[in-house]
């Protein structure tokens, strides 16, 4: 036997080798050279196991795991396998891809940007703009004396102003107390180069091309000169409702007395009718002094004493019945005042008037009383301004009222008459101003010789302008003015001013 065969030689692999019982640090390390060896034969195949952990990738003995057992343990979203029929594939939608919406940018321009734009005004701009940083603010303490310096120009100013305010009562006490706004009161504003209804008629700006037809609006297409006519609609006229309703015609003293004797006549047949026909008793006889004897001829001769007597009761019996038929007819204080009020209302419903007198002085408090009582009576509305240099009376009504109170004001009331001042009950003497005053410095009553009343203005007015009667003290001319400034009358106060 050849020793030299591979059958009968010795073997000498490790397998056959009887092997030395191997440590436990040995059995460690050989442990960990088959788990490094496993991984890197994983990760040089690829594939679907890439990633997994390696006793997933790996079968027994380093062999591959069935393509249908490596997904298992791994998540796949859901999917929906429609069927794969030529009609469904047919009706299939495309599945296009929503675009991502893009998020707005809320961040402004930089400030390179910012400056660059030639449209930007840097006044405008911010701190983005300017690139300035904040600062904190610095304390800032106030002077020594501030507040006494502003202290001391207040006391200034209330001291001009009080030397001013006394310079104004002395020289309205002296009577130079010049009224600034006078001449602005009669400026009158130049006329216009064209007139508003001349400028869609006139081509231009003025009127000195108007001979020229060229320049005149009349013929052309844009002309508001047309061949139509407008028919405004009717109004009735204003002044209808102020004409007095028509009177009947006068008649004379004769034709008076015939219509009396012609209706007592009448009504006296009425009456015997109504007797004949038992409708009314007779009634009795109507027995007076004059015919005593002839209607009671045989009792006045039996007893003439007590036929007179009876005569006399039925005289006053016939006075009272008089007497009381008129009382009843006789309206109560209730039922005047309303039947005044109402014929001052159908008064002032034909128009209302208004006037304007000038009272040099007003000093009489008797003239300040007439003048106010007369107005609420006559239901007059209207201002008393009483004034240092002198006073203005505005009246306004119907007519009938206004033409009583003008007779008031120029005929019954004596201006030049003067009387004691009079003090109400419960006011003080110092209230009143000492040129409304009655005494003048030394005691005496002033003299009103040279007092007067002149009618200033005359004519009517749409509506009032005042509410109610009403007077005012004004010390000067800017007050006054004021006062007839809400009823737009100022103009009256200048008028009577420039009268002489």
């Amino acid at each position: 036997m050849d020793r030299g065969s591979p059958i009968l030689n010795p073997r000498h692999d490790s397998s056959s080798r009887v092997g030395k019982p191997e440590s436990a640090a040995e059995k460690l390390a050989s442990l960990k050279a088959r788990v490094a060896a496993a991984v890197g034969g994983s990760k040089a195949k690829g594939g679907l196991n890439v990633g997994l952990h390696p006793v997933l990738a790996k079968g027994g003995l380093n062999v591959d795991l069935h393509p249908a057992l490596q997904d298992l343990g791994q998540y796949k979203p859901s999917k929906n396998v429609a069927p794969k029929f030529a009609t469904s594939i047919g009706n299939a939608r495309l599945q296009v891809e929503k675009p991502t919406k893009k998020q707005l940018d809320l961040s402004g321009p930089s400030a390179e940007e910012t400056r660059n734009n030639p449209y930007f005004d840097m006044s405008l701009g911010g701190q983005t703009a300017t690139l300035k940083n904040r600062n904190s603010r610095q304390l800032v303490f106030n002077q020594k004396g501030k507040y006494i310096a502003q202290a001391n120009a207040i006391r200034k100013q209330a001291q001009l102003e009080a030397l001013k305010k006394r310079i104004a009562e002395s020289s309205r006490k002296i009577g130079i107390d010049e009224d600034l706004d006078t001449e602005k009161n009669y400026l009158v504003e130049a006329p216009p180069d064209i007139e508003w209804w001349d400028e869609g008629i006139v081509d231009g700006k003025n009127y000195d091309q108007i001979s020229d037809p060229k320049y005149l609006k009349i013929d052309t297409a844009d002309s508001i000169i047309t061949q139509y006519i407008q028919h405004p609609v009717l109004l009735e006229p204003p002044q209808e409702k102020n004409m007095p309703a028509p009177k009947p015609m006068f008649l004379t003293a004769k034709e008076q007395a015939k219509l009396r004797r012609q209706r007592r006549m009448a009504d006296l047949k009425e009456q015997q009718a109504k007797i004949r026909l038992g409708l009314e008793p007779a009634p009795p006889p109507k027995v007076k002094k004059g015919n005593l004897m002839r209607v009671l001829g045989e009792e006045a001769v039996k007893d003439p004493t007590a036929v007179e007597a009876r005569v006399n009761r039925e005289i006053e019996a016939r006075y009272q019945t008089h007497v009381e038929m008129n009382e009843e007819r006789k309206l109560t204080k209730e039922q005047q005042h309303e039947k005044l009020a109402l014929n001052q209302e159908k008064d002032a419903a034909k128009g209302i008037r208004v006037m304007v007198f000038k009272i040099d002085n007003l000093s009489n408090g008797a003239h300040r009383f007439k003048i106010a009582k007369n107005a609420e009576q006559f239901a007059l509305t209207g201002i008393c301004i009483m004034h240092p240099r002198f006073n203005l009376v505005i009246v306004e009504g119907g007519e009938y009222s206004i033409r009583q109170y003008r007779k008031l004001m120029l005929q019954r009331i004596d201006w030049t008459e003067n009387s004691p001042t009079r003090i109400k009950e419960g006011t003080k003497q110092e209230a009143l101003a000492d040129w409304l005053k009655a005494e003048d410095e030394k005691g005496e009553l002033k003299d009103m010789t040279l007092n007067k009343c002149v009618l200033v203005f005359e004519g009517e007015e749409k509506a009032r302008a005042f509410r109610k009667w009403g007077s005012k003290v004004c010390e000067t001319d800017s007050a006054a003015r004021d006062a007839l400034s809400r009823a737009k009358m100022e103009n009256f106060w200048a008028l009577a001013k420039s009268m002489s």
